[in-house]
């Protein structure tokens, strides 16, 4: 019994539960390494902003004092000291974009790799709940996302609060009256700018779980094994339509979050944009009133500071906007960095100085889920003594895998403890594991890189020759040397550019690279021909020699020989001894095999074959080129096969006819 694959999602809140406080503390803590640089830039942000108010009051010397009274020399200086102003503003921006950037770069850095890490960390669990795709889109999109708020957004707010907060008391300085004037309408603004950001932060979040989807849907769907599916199921049509729906839907979500308060954004700019024009009709009125006259070089140097203050109190605005709308990518990201740990590594692990590869089961019980009701396996009892065979046999959902992967602590036991060597699995560390217990499944993974470095995958610093020899191990070498580039063939996405027995072989190499002293067999040749099985149990059987081997078998045929077989049945061992034993038993174990009895065959020569009938049926028979004499038609019952309303038909008859009375009696049938 294996997990149901769900797409992992935050656990719902219950309603009237407080929304959880804004991360604000939590994403200041990512700038704390780096408060050193950013001090930096928080001196660089204020002298700019000195120099930047420094200009109007040169301006208003420049109107009311050096041109009114012809003093060239001071006019000089006045504009000499304007320009310097410029230049040093301009070299202060310059550097302090370049140390905010560096700094955001080395936050987004440490994000990615935090996030990396704690998946790695995950158990298997988390990613047969997770489709692979939300996972990818978590970092790439998500964190991708931020860029902008955590490379130059922090620097913006803080540039853009302190040169509001020098015009302002410049403004104050210069007259204040026409500072409250200008002041005014501040508070509505900053009203708008709030209400604007949390709409803005809602339909990121929608934004965010759209690209995730999408994400998810190209993953799937145009990976190798995706293509096939879809094309022979005859569905590329049908993806392409969902995909442009999602497209659509996607495209909508940036049109509003681009649009979500924009005209009201925009009524701040034009309303700032006209402050000007407030400031002279508000001086014209002063003056008309009898008020003390505003000299015009004051006028001039306080509008000028207002269009100064115009850009910086937009920005601020804005910047308020993108930070609430970074909230919801940060929640997204500390959502994964805050998912529980299920397997920990031992804070003191214990270190062996050699694993023999003695493997034992104690009144082991193990659940997916902690809500399940009934435990997928239940009192286990093994013991397999290093360098002995056990095989886990027994029908589909069994818990034969489960149980495999409790030795590598894949899963950890619910009730009981598996033991390497005498000591608790979970008191090792994930190192010593990796190091000792090697697992060859049927489902073999390969990267998209080269022939050599999915080997040196196992074993990064191993040399050609030992490419080679575990090569030659594996019965694969000769078959890697006859292609154009040898072991530097690149294998394709997941291997596709090789076949099912070829990818076994490279698993089974790589393994041997590793040199484990346990062995974890699941069904590494269920999927195969039987010559191409013949092929790779011969690899399996070289690499088998002298280690501690778990085979999880699909054909008995393979584990006949084992030192234990043990037949598993709803999740508990209802059968353990030898072949010869449990042959005699006449229990399930041998219930399995009759299923796997050869049917007495004929060539089209006349000589008699011994075959599955199952594996001739589900070759194709006659078209796949099989002998079929003696054969039932398509459909009809067979020694152990189902028939169609569900009966078994017992023994190993067929059409009839009893079996070869030779083979069952040389035990060739079993």
């Amino acid at each position: 019994m294996k997990p149901d694959r769900l797409d992992w999602t935050p656990p719902p809140r219950a309603e009237g539960e407080p929304k959880p406080p804004a991360e604000v503390r939590r994403i200041l803590a990512l700038f704390r390494p780096y408060a050193g640089r950013l001090a930096l830039v928080g001196l660089l942000v204020g002298a700019s902003a000195v120099v930047s108010v420094a200009t109007p009051f040169l301006l208003r010397a420049v109107l009311d004092t050096a041109i009114p009274r012809g003093r060239t020399g001071l006019l000089s200086l006045l504009v000499l000291g304007m320009i310097a102003a410029a230049v040093v503003n301009s070299i202060f921006n310059v550097l302090q974009t370049l140390i905010s950037t560096r700094v955001g770069q080395h936050v987004m850095h440490d994000l990615r790799t935090s996030v990396y890490s704690h998946l790695q960390r995950m158990s298997l669990a988390f990613f047969t709940r997770t489709r692979t795709g939300e996972v990818q889109s978590r970092i790439a999109n998500d964190i991708g996302g931020m860029q902008s708020t955590v490379t130059s957004t922090a620097t913006s707010l803080v540039s853009n609060l302190t040169s509001v907060v020098a015009t302002v008391v410049a403004m104050v300085a210069l007259d204040w009256r026409l500072t409250v004037v200008s002041l005014l309408l501040l508070p509505l603004f900053v009203w708008i700018s709030r209400r604007v950001g949390n709409e803005r932060k809602r339909i990121t979040g929608e934004r965010q779980k759209q690209l995730a989807l999408m994400s998810s849907a190209v993953q799937e769907s145009l990976s190798v094994s995706g293509v096939l599916l879809g094309r022979t199921m005859g569905r590329s049509d049908s993806l392409s339509r969902e995909f442009t729906d999602q497209s659509a839907e996607l495209a909508e979500l940036e049109v509003r979050s681009s649009m979500a308060g924009r005209w009201r954004m925009s009524t701040i700019g034009i309303v700032m944009a006209a402050m000007p024009a407030v400031i002279y009709w508000a001086a014209g009125l002063a003056s008309a009133a009898g008020a003390p006259i505003v000299s015009i070089g004051t006028l001039v140097a306080f509008v000028s500071l207002q269009q100064g203050l115009l850009r910086p109190t937009v920005s601020l605005l804005s910047t308020g906007v993108d930070v609430q709308t970074s909230l919801a990518l940060f929640q997204r990201i500390f959502e994964y960095l805050d998912l529980p740990v299920e397997i920990r590594e031992p804070a003191h692990p214990v270190r062996p100085d050699e694993v023999r590869g003695d493997v034992g089961f104690e009144d082991v019980e193990f659940r997916y889920h902690p809500e399940q009701a009934r435990p997928t396996l239940a009192g286990i009892d093994l013991k397999v003594p290093a360098g002995s065979s056990l095989a886990l046999v027994g029908e589909t959902g069994s818990g034969k895998t489960s149980l495999s992967y409790l030795v590598p602590r894949l899963y950890d036991v619910t009730g009981g403890r598996v033991t390497l060597d005498g000591t608790d699995v979970r008191e090792l560390s994930f190192a010593t594991l990796a190091e000792a217990i090697g697992v060859v499944s049927q489902e073999t993974y390969l990267f998209h890189a080269s022939v050599a470095d999915n080997l040196r995958f196992a074993k990064p610093d191993a040399t050609d020759a030992e490419l080679v020899a575990a090569a030659e191990a594996a019965q694969i070498h000769h078959m890697i040397a006859a292609l154009p580039e040898g072991y530097d063939t690149v294998v394709g996405e997941r291997g596709y550019r090789f076949s099912g027995g070829e990818k076994q072989r490279l698993a089974i190499a790589r393994t041997i690279l590793r040199n484990p002293p346990v062995l974890i067999l699941d069904e590494a040749t269920s999927a195969l021909d039987n010559q191409t099985e013949r092929a790779v149990q011969q690899a399996i059987d070289a690499l088998a020699v002298g280690r501690t081997t778990i085979t999880i078998a699909h054909r008995l045929s393979t584990v006949r020989h084992a030192d234990q077989i043990a037949v598993l049945d709803g999740g508990r061992i209802a059968e353990l001894g030898t072949h010869e034993q449990l042959l005699a038993l006449g229990g399930r174990y041998a219930a399995l095999l009759r299923r796997e009895q050869p049917v007495p065959v004929r060539h089209l020569d006349g000589a008699p074959a011994d075959v599955l009938a199952a594996d001739v049926l589900a070759a194709g028979g006659p078209a796949a080129g099989l002998p079929t004499a003696g054969l039932p038609a398509a459909g009809s019952p067979v020694a152990g096969i189902p028939a169609a309303n569900g009966a078994t038909v017992k023994g190993s008859s067929v059409n009839g006819n009893p079996p070869d009375p030779q083979a069952a009696a040389s035990g060739r049938s079993l």
